[in-house]
């Protein structure tokens, strides 16, 4: 989910794939990649009322080449029943694209965000779901390390867009997030649009112009097409280094509304500094968690209550779109009526829905503010 804004790409020509990819055929030069805007989320209300979620997030594989300190996919809690995501069975080939699609025309969705792992790990599978995702008029996002060659071809995909996990500059990156280097992304996303998603954690706040460094660096660079941010978002009891003190996310709001002013990459509204200093009070106060429905890797198993899964500090919440949903859903549409009287009234729609159809799997979240528990279809695959 990120704020409106249209690009254009020239189509890049043949790149390695085949066309029995399936891209070919969907590829055009000056193709639109809009992103989700306000009015398209209300748009979803019909999904929400017919008692399916708007937002679906995968982990698609349980690879990942990087050892990234602090990874919430990797973590013991990520997943209930003592399962962790290293430890599932996973899909390739045929399996993985067909039960990807299968999923998604189950549910759906609006907007579907493809994560891992290292998602790119599946890039041969990717090139042939994307197309399909992007025919169906379905906005997908593909979050990578940047550490695999990012298909060319990708970029033409209408409502398709990459975003690139860059943690910081090298001196914190490339330490963080090796062998996912600067010099490798920068090699592997050559000739490409990108997003720039940036974690930003406390070590990067204790040099003075760090903050600035960082913004010029990726506003300066052609491939980057926009620059979003999170905050650590810490699980529950969790002490660590990467941890903001209320301070510090008062100097971050300030710092970063300034430089949105320098730098027009720079995604950050005074909205978004707002959710960053009051965030969600818990799930149940948060639109990303009401609204999105997360399965890992066996395609079966459920994250709950969010994409961090396990138990997450909604305090100390820092996702960006946890943020830019926290503050739309202020936004007023009619008189005092805002998005989330009408979100709050749909999901109440939704619910009578689904006990009427018995789909109770869609909406686990919209009557628990913890993780779910294991139901038909949330099967858990056990060690």
């Amino acid at each position: 989910m990120q704020p409106e804004h249209d690009w254009t790409t020239t189509c890049p020509g043949p790149g390695s794939y085949s066309q029995g990819s399936g891209i070919s055929k969907y590829m055009r030069t000056n193709v639109q990649n809009p992103t989700i805007t306000p009015r398209e989320l209300i748009s979803a209300w019909g999904r929400i009322l017919n008692g399916r979620l708007p937002m679906l997030s995968i982990e698609i594989t349980r690879e990942c080449p990087l050892s990234c300190p602090g990874c919430y996919a990797y973590g013991e809690n990520h997943l209930s029943g003592g399962v962790t995501l290293a430890k599932l069975s996973d899909y390739h080939g045929d399996a993985l694209v067909d039960r990807v699609l299968n999923l998604v025309r189950e549910h759906k969705p609006l907007h579907v965000s493809l994560v891992g792992g290292e998602p790119l790990v599946r890039h041969r599978e990717l090139s042939r779901i994307l197309p399909e995702l992007s025919a169906m008029g379905i906005f997908t996002l593909v979050v990578s390390s940047g550490v695999i060659p990012i298909p060319a071809e990708w970029n033409s995909l209408p409502r398709v867009r990459v975003a690139i996990s860059v943690d910081g500059l090298p001196e914190h990156h490339d330490i963080r997030r090796k062998p996912a280097t600067y010099e490798r992304i920068l090699k592997n996303i050559k000739g490409r649009k990108i997003n720039v998603h940036w974690v930003i954690t406390r070590p990067m706040l204790e040099r003075p112009g760090y903050l600035e460094e960082y913004v010029a660096f990726w506003s300066g660079r052609e491939e980057a097409d926009r620059i979003w941010l999170s905050v650590y978002t810490p699980q529950v009891g969790e002490q660590s280094p990467e941890m903001l003190s209320p301070e510090d996310r008062v100097y971050l709001a300030d710092e970063l509304l300034r430089l949105a002013e320098i730098y027009p990459k720079l995604l950050f509204k005074d909205g978004i500094a707002k959710a960053i200093l009051r965030p969600p009070a818990s799930p149940a106060d948060c639109v990303f968690a009401k609204l999105s429905v997360n399965y890992t890797a066996d395609l079966r198993t459920r994250v709950e209550p969010c994409v961090f899964g396990g138990t997450p500090d909604c305090s100390q919440c820092g996702c960006a779109i946890s943020s830019a949903l926290h503050w739309i859903r202020n936004a007023r549409v009619a008189g005092p009526l805002k998005i989330d009287h009408f979100i709050s009234s749909s999901v109440k729609v939704g619910l009578l829905a689904n006990r009427i159809r018995s789909r109770s799997a869609h909406t686990s979240r919209w009557i628990s503010t913890g993780p779910a528990a294991t139901k038909e279809g949330l099967v858990q695959i056990q060690s």
